[in-house]
């Protein structure tokens, strides 16, 4: 599910700023509009950077939510800098924007927008009910805010190259822990104690990632078509 979500996300980002682009035709109003409809996930994305660097006691320089153009000509949409410290802790600050990210999904999803009864309903094979569930869905208090957040905050939740540094060398490690512990003859304990819990961590997990690509794909459609229409109608495109 967390593949998917980074492709999605990229087209999803593509296709925005071509519309933006196309109707303004002017660069910086274009960072500027995309800015600030992301700007609920860009500010939870570095917030959380910034709270787990404090609690992990690693010191931070700098917190800036002001989008800035790289020289590899990708958007920088905020950043908060941290010291270098220890694989571990460099790895959980890195990992943070997912972890809350995810959080707020579950909390948004679960709990406002009920989307929790709709999944229910549907692997329960029960398509008439959740159809009729899906359509009443727009009626709920506060959807469209929910709804909202929840794409805004989803689709910057992904950790960025930067924040992935010390994942290999952590995983290494971990990699390393595991064969010890199975060659030592706590496999089987593993299988038996930990396989379960890893399990329904991992399957809650791809659940919300799911609810986040099912969200990246309804908004894809409608994006797509505009763009295509305005490319129609102004004769002109963006690559």
């Amino acid at each position: 599910m967390l593949l998917p979500l980074v492709i999605l996300q990229r087209l999803l980002h593509r296709e925005i700023q071509a519309v933006f682009l196309i109707i303004t035709r002017n660069s910086q109003l274009t960072i500027g509009l995309f800015s600030v409809l992301f700007f609920p996930g860009v500010f939870l994305h570095e917030l959380s950077h910034f709270l787990m660097a404090k609690i992990l006691r690693v010191r931070t320089h700098g917190f800036s939510l002001i989008p800035q153009s790289l020289s590899n000509g990708r958007l920088q949409m905020g950043h908060v800098e941290t010291e270098q410290t220890d694989i571990f802790r460099d790895s959980l600050i890195g990992l943070s924007p997912l972890i809350a990210g995810t959080l707020f999904v579950a909390y948004a999803g679960i709990y406002q927008m009920q989307l929790q009864t709709l999944w229910d309903v549907l692997r329960n094979g029960q398509m008439q009910l959740f159809w009729m569930g899906l359509g009443l869905l727009p009626s709920a208090q506060d959807f469209y805010l929910w709804f909202y957040l929840t794409f805004a905050i989803s689709s910057a939740m992904l950790p960025s190259e930067s924040d992935r540094h010390a994942w290999l060398p952590l995983g290494l490690w971990a990699a390393v822990l595991l064969a010890m512990a199975a060659l030592s003859g706590a496999g089987a304990w593993m299988l038996e104690n930990l396989a379960p819990l890893l399990n329904n961590f991992l399957n809650s997990v791809a659940l919300l990632l799911g609810l986040s690509n099912a969200l990246h794909v309804v908004l894809i459609i409608p994006f797509f078509l505009i763009h295509r229409l305005l490319v129609y109608i102004m004769q002109v495109d963006v690559k």
